[in-house]
């Protein structure tokens, strides 16, 4: 078990060595792809969308056909291809960009092959479907796991989502988010002579004050955030144009509904002589649930604390947002904890990958029964 462990951190390291932003996961895929043909998984692909797939058959002579289970890790992260990938160790914490989301969960797919092959696994009833999938951060609006979900539909016992630094959290609600980039056109001039004429930029920042003064419920938990804005050709030219992105969220979907309505309604009043304001959808991800008290999620919280763990149940954006909002069963569990998540300054523990992977090998030999 022990080799097992630091062989995961140590296929995290070498997957995170691989740039793989949102939209450029190809050669990290193929890595994956050549790691579940040598694991000897069946039916090993690349679909359309860039997903990775391979089963873990139980073979044709089961007397009874179950529905299999689809165990998924994203494969892409929030860092663009110039950053710094070297990792460096202090005492139990492994630092680099991208370690923990999801380099790790990445590596636990092939992880939890391991110990299966290890322990021969009596629990393991049916098929299981590892799945690396493509777009989950960012603008990519989880095109990789609504092409994974397109596939299998409800023919599957549950869609388990692995992330690298959730250890003894239980997602099982999905947050609704919606995003917008909102644009700014005017006739724009010289900062001089056309003095007084509309300013693509201080009509956008006009535009976020008043987005600033709605107010949001805190239950169910609701927010709103300017990402980025942009605009502008140098200091001495009115602004014929600006942009900024915005992002919508809530866990209920009437009260994300309502803010969606709102920020419409100040959009469109924006709207004036000299002054274009329009907005673009660019990213909608469907809120979801399932019930605290189902099966599934009561197994998640026994594993936890058969770990020495107190479990979480929690909600989030994250690839299960595509089935739970499809009512198909589906959670999120962790395979360690970390810190400093989508900056140069992330990392992950290494001593509770141990902790991360029993629980994971527990839930997947307990899962059909």
């Amino acid at each position: 078990m022990k080799d097992n462990i630091q062989r995961i951190i140590d296929l995290a390291v070498q997957i995170q060595q691989i740039a793989a932003p949102t939209f450029h996961e190809q050669k990290r895929a193929e890595f994956v792809r050549e790691l579940f043909v040598e694991e000897g998984l069946t039916d090993v692909s690349i679909d359309e969308a860039g997903n990775v797939y391979g089963r873990w058959s139980m073979g044709d002579d089961q007397k009874v056909k179950v529905k299999p289970l689809v165990i998924s890790a994203h494969l892409d992260t929030v860092f663009p291809f110039e950053m710094d990938l070297s990792v460096r160790h202090e005492s139990d914490k492994v630092f680099g960009i991208g370690i923990g989301d999801n380099s790790l969960g990445v590596a636990a797919l092939i992880g939890l092959a391991w110990m299966m092959k290890e322990r021969h696994t009596s629990g393991v009833a049916g098929d299981i479907w590892f799945v690396a999938n493509v777009c989950e951060e960012g603008l990519g609006d989880l095109r990789g796991m609504r092409a994974v979900v397109d596939r299998f539909g409800e023919d599957v016992l549950a869609y388990l989502v692995l992330e690298g630094m959730a250890l003894g959290h239980i997602y099982h609600k999905a947050v609704g988010v919606k995003r917008y980039r909102v644009t700014a056109r005017t006739r724009g001039g010289h900062s001089w002579s056309d003095y007084g004429q509309p300013s693509a930029v201080l009509e956008l920042s006009k535009l976020v004050v008043q987005l600033s003064s709605l107010k949001l419920p805190s239950q169910p938990r609701t927010t709103m955030n300017v990402g980025r804005i942009k605009g502008g050709t140098s200091i001495n030219v009115i602004p014929a144009e600006a942009c900024l992105e915005l992002d919508l969220r809530s866990e209920g979907r009437a009260e994300l509904a309502e803010l969606v309505s709102g920020v419409d309604q100040l959009i469109e009043a924006a709207n004036k002589t000299g002054v274009r304001i329009e907005a673009e959808v660019i990213g909608e991800r469907p809120a979801g649930e399932m019930s605290a008290r189902h099966p599934l999620v009561g197994l998640a919280e026994q594993c936890l604390r058969a770990q020495g763990l107190e479990p979480h149940l929690t909600s989030g954006s994250t690839d299960a947002n595509i089935p739970l909002s499809r009512g198909y069963p589906a959670l999120v569990l962790g395979v360690t904890n970390g810190g400093g998540a989508h900056t140069k300054n992330e990392f992950i523990h290494a001593r509770p990958v141990a902790q991360g992977m029993e629980q994971l090998i527990m839930f997947v030999e307990n899962v059909w029964g």
